[in-house]
């Protein structure tokens, strides 16, 4: 098969990582993809939410597989475009993607299918907002409607930053259109789990249960941003408690929007709270998590193309995915600044070294190719906030942190930035 991936971050680099392994893979594209990607797929100089360029590489090409990596391209509708030039494509169409692109349906669909989760109100305009406001107490939640590149939501831990919060959304309209809508929520008190799931429309095979970090600094500090880590299996899930979430939260999303003529095929994440009352979602998104793919991806032994195929093919009841039984670590090196400016050009060393310790896998997020050294070892320079994923696996979840800080050691660019603490929930829970 010819396989095209789409995006440009680690999610991307792990997914090609993954496919390049398969058996049906014979030729592999991403479409930009990184500097790492491009030591194990053909790059292609085309945007990711450059819909049509993509297309017509995907039929020039005879493209047999496309998998889209970021939400923007799954929200503008790619997969209709593709679809209705009978090119094969992963991913939900463009009613379902609304999942993500809708923080208002998303709720509204929670509701009207019975998935736990916070009470909340939807708002048109700033005033309500504010009155509304003035009648609940904090801790509370301010999300804008629509995409905002990981930064629509935010928890508010007194009304004056709730008030603040609805200021900047709907008055100075910091994130445009997107906030023309606004949710306003009860925050939940608990530790988040992802839950990652591929559907085929009426079954799923859910992945690997994950836990992401968001903010930027250790002990959950600092402002939120597109992930700083993540670690693989949650260790706040237990295997009563995942099964739990499929039925209560992801199949009631799965057979609602089927049973009101959507089906839903692709990758469906499910961001959970789980509260003293039980799990709760906070948020459903259209595709593969970033960064908690690149904590799954390296303990999945089932060959992910046949897992895409099944579920465009509508054939995944009762198939079940092989796991390598060991714990992943993930930890995203940033570009000092991140998430606010940030300089690009930076040149990296200590990839080779850190890539040649046992069980580790490092995947490019933001980087690009430098010049080769004068003994062949490729160079990368800085291309983004988020830099580099560097991966461990462990046999036990201390372990795998060890072998990845290991990993990160060796790792050195010019104002790097990296949390010290992923994955140390995991070893109190589990103490």
């Amino acid at each position: 098969m010819k396989i095209l991936v789409t995006g440009s971050g680690g999610r991307e680099h792990a997914l090609c990582w993954k496919i390049a392994q398969s058996k049906s893979c014979e030729k592999l594209y991403c479409a930009p993809g990184n500097g790492g990607i491009s030591e194990i797929a053909e790059l292609v100089d085309i945007k990711a939410d450059d819909m049509d360029g993509l297309l017509n590489f995907a039929k020039e090409k005879k493209i047999d597989l496309t998998v889209v990596g970021p939400e923007a391209p799954l929200v503008a509708g790619i997969v209709d475009k593709f679809e209705s030039r009978s090119l094969r494509i992963f991913g939900p169409n463009k009613n379902c993607a609304r999942i993500e692109g809708s923080k208002v349906f998303s709720k509204e669909l929670m509701k009207r299918c019975g998935v736990p989760t916070a009470d909340f109100m939807v708002f048109d305009n700033s005033n309500d907002a504010l009155k509304y406001l003035a009648t609940k107490k904090a801790p509370i939640v301010v999300k804008a409607d629509g995409l905002c590149a990981g930064k629509g939501v935010v928890v508010c831990n007194t009304i004056n930053e709730a008030q603040g919060a609805v200021n900047d959304m709907m008055v100075k309209k910091i994130f445009g259109d997107a906030a023309k809508k606004i949710i306003i929520e009860d925050c939940l008190i608990g530790e988040e789990a992802s839950i990652i799931v591929v559907a085929d429309g009426k079954s799923v095979a859910a992945l690997a249960s994950s836990q992401d970090h968001k903010r930027i600094f250790d002990a959950d500090n600092g402002p939120n941003t597109g992930g700083m880590g993540a670690y693989s299996p949650a260790s706040i899930i237990t295997d009563k408690l995942f099964k739990e979430i499929i039925d209560k939260a992801v199949f009631p999303i799965i057979n609602t929007l089927a049973r009101e003529g959507n089906p839903y095929k692709g990758a469906l994440y499910a961001g959970i709270m789980v509260t003293n009352d039980g799990p709760k979602a906070l948020e459903f998104n259209a595709r593969f998590g970033d960064p908690e793919t690149q904590a799954i991806m390296p303990r999945l032994k089932s060959d992910l193309v046949e897992l895409m195929e099944r579920a465009l093919n509508g054939k995944l009841d009762n198939y079940s995915l092989e796991w390598d039984p060991r714990p992943c670590v993930s930890v995203v090196i940033a570009s000092g600044g991140y998430p606010g400016d940030y300089e690009k050009g930076a040149k990296i060393s200590g990839v080779e070294s850190a890539k040649a310790l046992k069980d580790v896998v490092i995947f490019h997020a933001g980087t690009k190719p430098g010049r080769r050294s004068t003994d062949g070892v490729s160079a990368f320079l800085t291309n983004g906030g988020r830099v580099l994923n560097v991966t461990a696996l462990g046999v036990t979840i201390k372990d795998a942190i060890d072998n990845c800080y290991n990993a990160v050691s060796k790792i050195h660019f010019d104002r790097m930035h990296y949390r010290r603490d992923i994955g140390l929930r995991a070893v109190k829970n589990l103490s």
